[in-house]
Formats: C-alpha cells, sequence, structure tokens
C-alpha cells in the first residue's frame, strides 16, 4: 500500500489520527487530496485544512473535527482503488447511511459529494465513503 495508492495512505493518516484523538494529520499534498480536503470542510467533516511549505514537497495538515470528545469521522473506507476503478453512471450514485453519510465522488466537474453529483446529475468514480 502506501505511495501506490495516495488517497488510500490519506484516509488511513485519519482513520488512524481520529482513533489516536489527534486534533491535526498531516498528509504529503497533492492537488486530489487538497481537493478531497476541500470537500470534507465544506461537509463538516474536519474542521479545516492548510497547505504547508516543509522545504520539501509540501504538506497538507487537516484540523480534524470532535464532537464532544468522539471524532466526527467514524469511519472512512476507499472504494475505488487504483487496480480496480469504480464508476457509476448519475443515476447509480450510491446513498451512504441514508444520506447521514457521503461518498466523495472524482466527476468530470471536479470533486464533489454524492449530493452534489446527483443535483449536478453527474457520474464519477466513487473514491471513498464516509460516516
Amino acid at each position: 500500500m502506501g505511495m501506490t495508492d495516495p488517497v488510500s495512505d490519506m484516509l488511513t493518516r485519519i482513520r488512524n489520527a481520529c482513533a489516536a484523538g489527534h486534533r491535526r494529520v498531516d498528509i504529503p499534498v497533492s492537488r486530489f487530496k487538497t481537493e478531497i480536503a476541500r470537500l470534507l470542510r465544506d461537509n463538516h467533516y474536519i474542521q479545516d485544512y492548510k497547505v504547508l511549505d516543509d522545504g520539501r514537497h509540501g504538506l497538507l495538515r487537516l484540523y480534524l473535527r470532535y464532537h464532544e470528545d468522539r471524532p466526527v469521522i467514524h469511519e472512512v473506507r476507499r472504494v475505488s482503488r487504483p487496480g480496480l476503478r469504480r464508476y457509476v453512471g448519475a443515476r447509480e450514485i450510491p446513498r451512504i447511511k441514508n444520506g447521514l453519510g457521503m461518498a466523495i465522488m472524482s466527476t468530470p466537474r471536479g470533486v464533489m459529494s454524492d449530493r452534489e453529483a446527483r443535483r449536478a446529475h453527474v457520474g464519477g468514480e466513487v473514491v471513498a465513503v464516509l460516516w
């Protein structure tokens, strides 16, 4: 695993940081991961994110969100993988936990939630699901 699937690495770091009760987590930056972070922030799964210059390739820092000392992100799962891409049409976009969760979609119009993709009538790759 690791860098053969940078998104999987990102999700694992988030999962581990939440389990350990950390307030923030640093991840090697990429444009795609920054888009995922924006989506997580806009949908209140994380407090905020920043792109930091570490003198190397740069870091993406996520500020995790807690509610009554419990992480807001309970579960996060990779769906599409480099070896097995999962694409859905606009009509097959999954509903996560009865709409309480979110699917992260990579569409021709950018990274969006399942809700946004449904509204825009675009399908795409189901990157991950979380609740």
